[in-house]
């Protein structure tokens, strides 16, 4: 984080350290917003058509008006993009319900709250590979509307900094005795019969757009998948196992909980799908 970077705040493009948002914001005070995150490799925008898509869905569900059309998000992110220099990153979107004094209950006129801004990162060479991801599981605390991609993340956070100091890359959450998804991902399992799980989508799970352009793949190629829950238990009787996300692409897990998945590397399917997607992204098939 420099001051150099530039970010986007209700139509302005600013210096970092000038950007800025009013106290009584409902996004800081209620978590009354939405956001996604869209990867950049090699200069183009990930699934990002999906990603917009997504956000205009979430904003409906909550009746926040979407403030912008397709075209002028997309116009937006490439002018940050521009002047940050950015190659390779995510670029975060946030709109929240906006400005008022702080009352659980909201003027009918509001006018939303929208943040943009950019962060370097290494997508596609992501460190983690080489050696495969460690997961662990943690109870699912979070609220019912799971299919919203909501700011609020508390329980994310809680699950987060749970697979840090457990020295793990990522929490898978558990409820009902089932994997429900990761705190930033979509779970995946591949069966000793190869055929690659997920869970259906529904409102306990955000419908992941890495997942969706991952199961594209998945068909092109005529592998098998089946939509159905699985538990831990079945998770580490896997072949294999991997999550999907904007930041990760696919990313192979190789332990749960401390025990090994399949041999305990990086899964061949899952690297495969993952060099797929790239591909496709970068029209190099």
């Amino acid at each position: 984080m420099t001051t150099s970077r530039i970010v986007y705040v209700n139509g302005t493009f600013l210096p970092f350290a000038e950007a800025s948002i009013p106290v009584m914001d409902r996004g800081f005070l209620f978590g009354d917003g939405i956001y996604e995150v869209t990867a950049l490799i090699e200069g183009r925008l990930a699934d990002n058509e999906a990603h917009l898509q997504r956000l205009d869905r979430s904003l409906r569900e909550i009746g926040i008006p979407n403030p912008y059309s397709t075209a002028k998000w997309t116009a937006v992110q490439q002018e940050l993009i521009t002047r940050n220099g950015l190659t390779e990153g995510l670029i975060y979107i946030e709109v929240t319900r906006g400005v008022s004094e702080r009352d659980f209950l909201y003027p009918a006129d509001l006018k939303p709250t929208v943040v943009m801004f950019t962060q370097a990162k290494s997508v596609r060479a992501n460190a983690a590979l080489a050696k495969g991801a460690d997961v662990i599981t943690v109870p699912d605390l979070r609220w019912a509307r799971r299919d919203i991609k909501s700011v609020s993340l508390l329980a994310q956070v809680l699950a987060k900094r749970a697979a840090a100091e457990a020295g793990a890359n990522e929490a898978w959450m558990v409820e009902d005795g089932v994997i429900t998804e990761g705190a930033s991902s979509t779970a995946f399992i591949v069966t000793q019969a190869k055929e690659i799980i997920s869970r259906p989508l529904s409102h306990a799970v955000l419908p992941g757009v890495t997942r969706r352009a991952v199961l594209r793949l998945v068909e092109e190629k005529h592998l098998s998948f089946i939509e159905r829950t699985f538990t831990v238990e079945e998770a580490l009787r896997a072949r294999e196992a991997f999550f999907t996300s904007a930041s990760t692409i696919v990313m192979p897990v190789v332990s749960i909980d401390g025990q090994p998945v399949g041999d305990g590397k990086p899964g061949p399917l899952a690297l495969q799908l993952r060099e797929l997607y790239i591909e496709t992204l970068l029209g190099t098939r």
